[in-house]
């Protein structure tokens, strides 16, 4: 019988690594582990830890490595230094932590030698090292490597990021650590034990540089120079909100522009493939299945891949750089009025685009108190899918008239979601207790050129990532939707026929009294139930509900748009008038009609309450909003 996984933990040595925020700490543990490990969520938290084995060219894969949140001190203030703590005391997944590789930024050491002290105190077996060794050697900076380690009493190595030098001498000490005792518990440190310990780790450090370099302090100020003048523009009070506006802005245009080639690939690919499985058995079952079932269902959520690869490496630049922990601190004070931080801007952005990657980089936010706001507010923001609904719509209230017009009001919706984003953070952050301390505190590190080779196989690993966990949800809600469209009477050849005596025309045939005060009839109803598997099928759907048999894309709008110009309902009024197509594009503005993205929250919140409270929520919430609107603009005589 194969070991489980905790059992396999308690044969292992198990290694914890430590360290502030941009310290490098996650650097070391991606050379240490390659792409063998996983997150996990430490129980009763939604803070990541990472755990993974040893890579296989490091040696025998006989050491657990776990890389912890990062953390500035081991008296903690805030829910991932909490988690830090519990991960090394406490762990579910490990039975005790062997040893500690605690890391040190090199061009900061007197301030993270703190962390040093605190870990030294609990007599954990530990090895420091130090990161930037290529930022150091660059300005002849040379540490005294056996100072420290007499100083500190245990190992102390070097490591550079970029070319991983020093990972086997890390690994080798790694090895060698072994827990013979107990460790105690972190005592607190009042305020004078404190200025004596910053004392202390300031000479340590003022010692370790000055041993073997001339004028440390002078090319250690050197390294930091560039980082200091390009903040006083990047982080000034007005110039500094201009380029967060213009770097955002880039990054929300590149995760939509850069996209498109590439999903318009994996679309036609699917649409191949789609046709080639028709082809196979013409009218069968079993092929409509596959074809628009299986085939369809795969491509609706495969087809986000590029813009999730797209949205992780732009975040990974921002990070790496250095700017992302600049953008958050820019944006904190806004945000904060909200019940939200700096770290819910890029989520949000990128929510214009898609909510499911938007959702997804949630992660990157600590508290839970802001990513529960920011992942509940994320699919107001008007996504690309609702696109080719906004210009039907438009269309058709602008037919004929000035351009101007239908841009101003595309301009108007877009303003729209952000505006009711923006009251809908407040009005949650009221009912979301704070679990944690609302403390926001970012080092800010310096600037530095990425790796590229190591960030697209992180992205690469988080986009994996969403296709294993969210694909088999979003997967099935599609051929939910492909059976409610084609059964019964899956025989039936006319299209119109077919979908009125579907399951799902029926339900419209039984909800048109719901959806009557908005001013349709059931076959904009079945637009709206179709629009739940992608709002982009809601155009579609109009055209099979209203018979248009034109499959030419620019002919097929303007026949739409005649047959919408003269539609009925049963008691012959008109179905789309000013009031009702108004009424159509507030909703689609508000309800969350997108099963990719209540898959994908159920996913990353752990919560079927949460996901579901937020789809009634948008969607009750815009239906009584529409029904108000509309219901008042007739009675003003808006037809």
């Amino acid at each position: 019988m194969r070991p489980s996984e905790t059992e396999l933990a308690l044969q292992t040595k198990s290694i914890a690594l430590v360290g502030a925020p941009n310290s490098g700490k996650t650097t070391l543990y991606n050379w240490l582990t390659g792409s063998r490990f996983k997150t996990v969520n430490y129980p009763g938290a939604t803070v990541e830890f990472s755990l993974g084995k040893l890579a296989p060219h490091l040696g025998e894969s006989d050491m657990l490595v776990m890389d912890t949140p990062g953390t500035y001190s081991l008296h903690p203030k805030s829910a991932d230094e909490w988690v830090t703590l519990r991960a090394i005391y406490e762990n579910p997944k490990v039975d005790k932590i062997d040893g500690i590789i605690l890391v040190v930024d090199g061009t900061q050491i007197s301030r993270h030698l703190q962390l040093v002290m605190q870990l030294k105190e609990t007599g954990f077996p530990m090895l420091v090292v130090i990161t930037m060794a290529d930022l150091l050697r660059r300005e002849g900076i040379e540490i005294d490597m056996e100072y420290l380690q007499k100083t500190l009493g245990c190992p102390v190595l070097q490591f550079e990021g970029l070319l991983a030098g020093g990972l086997k001498e890390i690994v080798t000490e790694a090895k060698k650590l072994s827990s013979t005792q107990k460790p105690s518990r972190p005592v607190p440190w009042g305020f004078d034990l404190q200025e004596q310990k910053i004392k202390e780790c300031e000479r340590i450090a003022r010692e370790a540089l000055s041993h073997k370099t001339d004028h440390a302090q002078e090319r250690l100020n050197k390294i930091v120079e560039t980082t200091e003048k390009l903040d006083r523009v990047l982080l000034h009070p007005i110039f500094g909100f201009f380029f967060f506006v213009l770097i955002m802005s880039s990054l929300f245009a590149s995760v939509y522009w850069l996209a498109t080639p590439f999903m318009d690939y994996i679309d036609g690919a699917f649409t191949s493939m789609n046709e080639w499985v028709v082809a196979l058995a013409p009218g069968s079952l079993w092929t409509d299945f596959l074809a628009n079932g299986v085939v369809t269902s795969f491509a609706a959520f495969m087809v986000f891949i590029p813009q999730i690869f797209i949205l992780f490496l732009g975040i990974g630049l921002l990070e790496s750089t250095g700017y992302l922990a600049r953008a958050a601190t820019l944006i904190d004070r806004p945000f904060s009025a909200l019940g939200m931080s700096g770290r819910s801007f890029v989520p949000l952005l990128s929510g214009f685009a898609c909510a499911v990657p938007a959702i997804i980089a949630t992660r990157n936010i600590p508290s839970t108190k802001d990513r529960m706001i920011t992942s509940f507010v994320i699919p107001l923001m008007s996504c690309s899918a609702r696109l080719p609904v906004y210009a039907l719509f438009i269309a058709f209230l602008f037919h004929g008239e000035s351009a101007w017009k239908a841009g101003a009001a595309l301009a108007a919706l877009y303003i729209g979601s952000i505006l009711v984003g923006a009251f809908a953070a407040g009005v949650v952050s009221r009912f979301i207790p704070r679990s944690e301390p609302s403390l926001f505190m970012m080092e800010l590190p310096i600037y530095r050129r990425p790796k590229m080779r190591v960030l697209l196989r992180q992205s690469w690993t988080r986009t994996l990532s969403y296709v294993k966990r969210a694909g088999p949800v979003i997967f099935a809600f599609a051929v939910v939707i492909w059976v409610g469209t084609t059964f019964p009477n899956y025989q039936t050849e006319n299209a119109h026929v077919k979908l009125e005596e579907s399951y799902v025309g029926q339900l419209g045939k039984v909800i048109e009294p719901v959806v009557a005060p908005m001013g349709v009839d059931w076959r904009v109803g079945v637009g709206l139930i179709s629009a739940f598997a992608a709002r982009e099928v809601f155009v579609s759907s109009l055209a099979v509900t209203f018979n248009i048999t034109d499959t030419n894309e620019d002919t097929q709008q303007e026949a739409l748009l005649t047959q919408m110009g003269t539609a009925v309902n049963s008691s012959g009024q008109r179905i789309f008038t000013v009031s009702s197509v108004i009424g159509l594009m507030i909703f689609f503005l508000i309800a969350l009609q997108c099963m990719s993205t209540v898959g994908v929250q159920i996913r990353e919140s752990g919560s079927w309450k949460f996901a579901m409270t937020q789809l009634v929520v948008f969607n009750l919430g815009a239906y009584v909003l529409v029904v108000a609107l509309v219901q008042s603009l007739r009675f003003l005589g808006v037809p």
